[in-house]
């Protein structure tokens, strides 16, 4: 693999990674052979519960009092300087 993948490695470097692959294919194997019949896939060990509270409606600020704290509004909405380099 060391050489197709043109990587240069000394002997040494390779036995031991040789070993290491090995040690990896066989877990593989392991894994791959215990029995897991009637055992339906999953994504997560555990159950995902959501954290978010529900969403519910409820009163929000009046947009006049909030534009009023605004250093700049115009037509109902708030005023921002040009972000592209364009005059007003």
């Amino acid at each position: 693999m060391a050489r197709l993948a043109r990587i240069a490695l000394s002997p040494e470097e390779l036995d031991r990674y040789a070993q290491q692959l090995a040690a990896v294919l066989e877990h593989a194997a392991q894994v791959a052979a215990a029995p897991t019949a009637g055992v339906p896939p999953t994504a997560h060990p555990f159950a995902l519960v959501n954290v978010l509270r529900d969403d519910e409606p409820r009163p929000s600020l009046d947009p006049a009092v909030v534009l009023a704290e605004a250093p700049a509004a115009e037509d109902g909405r708030f005023k921002v300087p040009p972000i592209l380099g364009e005059a007003p």
